[in-house]
């Protein structure tokens, strides 16, 4: 069976419309229907898992929190962090839950380290490392056999909002970038990397 992916990319774009889209694509797509990866950016928004209780501890900026969909707790999204979302039907590429976020944690570490960055992941924590610092965070969520939302990984941002938070749920846990590891790369550059890692990852036949 050929595989192919559609590439869809845009700037920045609003977190709630954005939501909307993906759920709208995932419940009308039909047996057919290719997979998609979009790579954005977010405006400044705080995300709220679909078990989250927690708000941030402060908010002097006024950033908005918005309940999510997705899974996880809360997290940070904002200008120069690559976002990418995952609209794939798993079932059709035959794998589960577990394998999809071992093998979209696996593309993030394979991107880390062509930069020569050593990475990891962590035990209960879903995300990729460095130095014991969370550098991408994971959220999906799984809908008849299909998953939407996806990954960020921070390039080149803004890190304060991530102290008004507990990061994914979990208190004082580190957050870094590749800029503060001295990889000084576009985020457009970043996005292409990520695609090639994904290609090679889910053995993509085309993309368009």
């Amino acid at each position: 069976m050929n595989k192919s992916c559609r590439i869809r990319r845009s700037d920045f774009r609003d977190y709630v419309q954005v939501a909307h889209e993906m759920l709208a694509f995932t419940d009308s797509r039909t047996a057919d229907t290719d997979d998609e990866l979009w790579l954005l950016q977010h405006f400044p928004v705080f995300t709220q898992g679909t078990s989250c209780t927690q708000q941030p501890h402060t908010n002097p900026t006024s950033i908005p929190v918005v309940k999510s969909s997705r899974g996880g707790q809360i997290s940070y999204h904002g200008p120069g962090q690559l976002i990418a979302y995952l609209l794939f039907d798993i079932k059709r590429l035959g794998i589960g839950p577990k394998s999809l976020v071992n093998s979209v944690e696996q593309t993030i570490i394979e991107v880390l380290d062509s930069y020569g960055l050593v990475s990891e992941r962590k035990q209960g924590a879903p995300g990729v490392y460095v130095n014991n610092a969370k550098i991408a965070a994971l959220g999906l969520r799984i809908r008849n056999g299909k998953c939407f939302h996806g990954l960020s990984l921070n390039v080149d941002m803004d890190l304060t909002p991530f102290q008004l938070i507990d990061p994914c749920g979990y208190p004082g846990m580190a957050v870094t970038q590749l800029t503060d590891l001295g990889i000084h790369r576009d985020i457009y550059r970043v996005s292409d990397d990520l695609i090639n890692a994904m290609q090679k990852q889910f053995q993509w036949d085309s993309i368009d």
